[in-house]
């Protein structure tokens, strides 16, 4: 993984050494990892981001824990503002993607939404 902010990395991790925080920082890696091989073979991120997700999750990781990832990623990784974009407009419903794109924010996966229309 292409780290830019190696102390930001580094801050991640040694705040995230529970269970659940380490299979943030863990997944984070693998995913990033997963991702930088397919785009050398000269794929964008967009077209591997979804499917690499699904096979770095070797431990069952929840929706809050994907958005977790992404937030790591989007301050640490050479590719991370990219992949910012690519899950809020991925993970919108209406035009919030957009919104948290404008804003630097990364989107929250884990919310349901109850209400129509």
């Amino acid at each position: 993984m292409k780290i830019v902010d190696d102390q930001a990395w580094q801050t991640w991790r040694d705040n995230n050494t529970d269970t659940y925080g380490g299979g943030v920082i863990s997944y984070a890696e693998r995913w990033a990892d997963l991702m930088e091989a397919r785009m050398a073979e000269g794929h964008t991120l967009e077209e591997v981001a979804k499917d690499t997700s699904r096979k770095a999750d070797s431990d069952g990781i929840t929706g809050f824990m994907y958005g977790a990832a992404v937030a790591v990623l989007a301050s640490v990784w050479e590719h991370g503002e990219a992949l910012r974009r690519w899950h809020n407009l991925d993970t919108q419903l209406r035009d919030e993607g957009e919104r948290a794109n404008a804003t630097g924010r990364v989107l929250n996966p884990a919310l349901l939404n109850l209400g129509g229309g």
